[in-house]
């Protein structure tokens, strides 16, 4: 991304957990909650920070950190990705621990939300390293997870071998097997159809939907996907391969931007397993310069808060998809309404992975599995009837689709709470 200290880092990451709890706050308002719904909800159920010792190839011992979040349980167990990446905190967990929630009740599915983390650099790390760390956070947190407590997925810089050796060491430790503790794992050990696809899947579900309401047609489009991993990379293969035109691309180290087309095929070949293309490119330009080029469909699916106050004002997009988790601002976002471009946010275009992931633990449950085409028809099913609702309350209140998204994700923890009789 763009260059910045680790103060800005630090002083965005703290702001996600903020902005969060403040459009939940503006949302129960609306729906008539008191203010002691707000203070359960604001908040998870339960945190874990644990300390995992793990042996290095070089013989040394590291201490690592890790996090497994349970926001609300009010209407079934928890479910939620786990992301190893060098920059995360208990307040960035804690915020996508919400939007997990969030993401469960825009699609209807009988989950509240969790979410895991461990501060770690995979980039730097062998196969050895990751798996004695991955089989370490799972002793730290065996005792609360669980197929009927919370179940894990993957989420960034982790795969379907991390989620194996997950599985694995939980089913030694259980000594017992249970597929349905964790999803995400290769189809020979459960793992569903569709699930390493599921996100893009859903986005370009959502899209689809978002311009034909916008009136572009996707067949044309010029479309810019900020974030070339697996969301990313997926996403722009499945519009190119739909007709748009994919202008721009980016990944860490910067982005390529060609109003002609980038040859999306051949960049996908040749990016390595972390998205990593532009360094094999001379001309590349920064992630910032590549928000405000001119396209039609801007997907911003890389890190949360890119698009800001400062560079909204120079948006060109006609349509804003959000892949990545929390990238606009909620000041951007009332720059972008009052400008007219509409915003599809990231609890709805990121509800595939997890629509997915229930899927994989229903036939993990059943012991009965999908073909791939019921995969991708259940999840069309599932993402359309969620954005129409969505869009259906945003036209009917009046209001930006970010908080009709709020509005339909909250209602249903809300009411398994106040049923349950916690409010």
């Amino acid at each position: 991304m763009g260059k910045m200290d680790e103060e800005d880092i630090e002083k965005q990451m703290e702001s996600l957990l903020t902005s969060t709890q403040r459009m939940i706050q503006n949302v129960l308002h609306k729906l008539g909650y008191s203010q002691e719904m707000f203070h359960l909800l604001a908040e998870p159920l339960r945190t874990l920070v644990v300390r995992i010792p793990v042996h290095m190839d070089d013989g040394s011992k590291k201490v690592f950190t890790g996090y497994r979040v349970q926001h609300m349980d009010s209407v079934g167990p928890t479910m939620g990705g786990i992301r190893f990446h060098p920059k995360i905190d208990e307040d960035d967990i804690k915020a996508l621990a919400i939007w997990m929630s969030m993401k469960c009740g825009i699609a209807d599915l009988p989950f509240g939300g969790g979410k895991g983390g461990i501060i770690c650099n995979p980039r730097t790390m062998s196969m050895g390293e990751l798996e004695r760390l991955s089989r370490g956070y799972v002793r730290a947190i065996s005792q609360v997870v669980g197929p009927t407590k919370d179940i894990l997925a993957p989420d960034m810089y982790t795969n379907s071998q991390i989620m194996a050796w997950m599985l694995d060491e939980y089913n030694r430790l259980k000594q017992v097997g249970s597929p349905s503790f964790i999803t995400g794992k290769p189809l020979s050990l459960g793992g569903s159809s569709c699930r390493d696809t599921a996100g893009a899947m859903g986005a370009a579900i959502c899209i689809e939907e978002a311009a034909k309401k916008a009136g572009i047609p996707i067949k044309g489009s010029r479309v810019i996907v900020q974030g070339f991993g697996n969301a990313g990379g997926y996403l722009a293969k499945i519009l190119s391969d739909e007709g748009a035109k994919i202008v721009g691309i980016s990944d860490v180290y910067g982005a390529l931007y060609d109003p002609n087309g980038l040859p999306i095929d051949y960049l996908l070949e040749r990016r390595d397993s972390f998205g990593t293309i532009t360094t094999l490119f001379e001309g590349a330009i920064s992630n910032e310069e590549l928000l405000e080029q001119d396209c039609d469909i801007l997907i911003p699916a890389a890190i949360s808060n890119q698009i800001t106050a400062e560079n909204a004002p120079h948006i060109k997009a006609k349509l804003i998809a959000e892949v990545a988790n929390g990238p606009t601002t909620l000041e951007a976002t009332t720059i972008l309404a009052e400008r007219g471009i509409v915003i599809v946010p990231d609890i709805l275009t990121g509800a595939g992975g997890v629509i997915v992931s229930y899927f994989e633990w229903v036939q993990n449950n059943q012991g009965f599995y999908w073909s791939k085409e019921e995969v991708k028809e259940k999840l069309r099913e599932k993402i359309i009837a969620s954005f129409h609702e969505i869009f259906k309350t945003a036209e009917q209140r009046k209001m930006n689709m970010r908080l009709a998204a709020y509005m339909t994700g909250v209602r249903k923890m809300a009411e398994a709470a106040q049923f349950r009789g916690w409010i």
